[in-house]
């Protein structure tokens, strides 16, 4: 059986990639193509296999400017040649989904989340975009919208990786998902060491994290808070914090392993489609505050494994976190919960769902 694996990008290795990583070791030989590869952002399991570039890869300028084109993606990911693969996996957030594979082949679809320009946060997107230029990129969106929708139907079988991206799915799409949980390496994220009494976040300094909640919830309960992470808004965000905060850019897995260890608990402040961090927090024993109806929900059970906000304000965090904080938590009872979503349990049900679903299409 010929395996052809498809994924938005290769620029970094996160959590869909972590995703790819397991997935692509089922395969050792098949193909990655992706619209454009950033050399030496990958590694491991990723990096070993051949890599498979789109039209886009010279234009992105190797995968360093690539945001500016969206609009091409489409054509772009329709342009793969997959003649002759029996079994299609895309990984995808973007327009992975939307190849286009051979006739009688499989096309497994491990979904992140729908589109988000194009779904949930096209509103904050088209915030950011010069008001002169918002009916032009407002037009670019809904044909976007448009493909998305259409595209959805070369998919045979959708996962997703919590139950509000299956919800999304059913939405947006009107296709049904199993959900199968992103794979997190709780081998390596485990207790130790002396609890402190401040807050952590880990997030992309992004709009959509809602750091600038976290450090108002941390300024409110007058808690110290750590926050690691990189992006566009740290200069502004850090311009704005109050005394106590300390904004920690990127670490190395080691130091992301001690900030767990010794923070009071994780702040999640922001609707997260899954939230792989929230697991390696439980898994080094540290509870985890965060909100209902995310994909955090998946994970932490209130009064068990921290506790969740009913909405995202400031003061309902904050609630949250003065719960958790007057209470103690058993962190050998956190980690058995992380373990449910080990990288074993994520193969045992990835390998079970192929079985389930190639014979199935190979009869017919």
């Amino acid at each position: 059986m010929r395996v052809a694996l498809v994924h938005d990008w290769l620029t970094g290795m996160r959590g869909g990639e972590a995703v790819l990583a397991e997935i692509a070791s089922f395969f050792p030989d098949a193909p990655i193509f992706t619209l454009f590869h950033r050399e030496g952002a990958v590694e491991g399991e990723v990096a070993s296999h051949p890599i498979r570039t789109s039209s886009l890869q010279r234009p992105s300028l190797g995968g360093r400017l690539y945001r500016p084109l969206l609009p091409l993606m489409p054509q772009a990911v329709a342009g793969f040649q997959l003649d002759g693969y029996d079994l299609i996996v895309s990984s995808s957030h973007c327009v992975a989904k939307g190849v286009i594979p051979p006739p009688g082949a499989v096309h497994v679809c491990y979904c992140h989340t729908p589109m988000r320009y194009v779904w949930d946060q096209r509103d904050d997107y088209l915030r950011q975009v010069t008001p002169i230029l918002r009916p032009l990129v407002r037009a670019r969106l809904e044909r976007l919208r448009t493909w998305d929708v259409v595209s959805a139907a070369r998919v045979d079988h959708f996962v997703a990786n919590s139950r509000l991206v299956a919800r999304r799915i059913e939405r947006y799409w009107r296709r049904e998902a199993e959900v199968i949980p992103p794979p997190v390496d709780v081998e390596f994220f485990t207790p130790g060491g002396e609890r402190a009494s401040y807050a952590l976040t880990v997030a992309a300094l992004v709009p959509y994290k809602r750091v600038e909640v976290a450090i108002a919830v941390a300024k409110e309960l007058g808690l110290a808070l750590h926050i690691i992470g990189e992006g566009p808004m740290r200069r502004t965000l850090a311009r704005h914090a109050p005394d106590g905060v300390s904004f920690l850019g990127r670490v190395t897995r080691e130091r992301l392993r001690d900030e767990f260890r010794s923070a009071a608990f994780l702040l999640v402040p922001n609707v997260e489609d899954f939230g792989m961090v929230t697991v390696e927090a439980l898994g080094c024993g540290t509870p985890v505050v965060g909100l209902e109806g995310s994909g955090t929900a998946d994970v932490v059970v209130s009064g068990q494994h921290g506790q969740l906000a009913a909405e995202g304000s400031v003061a309902a965090l904050a609630d949250a976190c003065r719960t958790v904080m007057a209470r103690s938590f058993s962190p050998s009872e956190l980690r058995a919960r992380a373990e449910s979503f080990s990288r074993q349990r994520f193969r045992r049900r990835f390998a079970y769902l192929l079985e389930r679903v190639l014979p199935a299409r190979q009869g017919t």
